[in-house]
């Protein structure tokens, strides 16, 4: 279920505000809503699975905070990620 170090490198290099950067709002974002889409393709497998929703919601609530972040930086910025993501249809 978690994320592959390859797949992991592909977001970081996707979404990277500098050569260095691993760890910006951007970057931790895009890792957080690749982690949401897959649990949320497993949930629906096993609907009865709570501790995993449990999980999911905390996962949810992180990016929501961190979403806030970037638009309280840049509304420009954040209307951007979002799009680029597909989230907040």
């Amino acid at each position: 279920m978690a994320l592959t170090q390859q797949r992991k490198q592909e977001l970081i290099s996707s979404y990277q505000v500098h050569e260095t950067d691993t760890g910006s709002a951007d970057v931790q974002i895009a890792m957080l809503t690749e982690r949401i889409n897959r649990l949320s393709e497993h949930l629906q497998a096993n609907k009865k699975d709570h501790s995993s929703r449990r999980g999911l919601l905390k996962l949810i609530g992180h990016r929501k905070r961190l979403l806030s972040y970037v638009q309280a930086e840049s509304r420009e910025k954040y209307q951007a990620l979002i799009a680029r993501l597909g989230i907040r249809g």
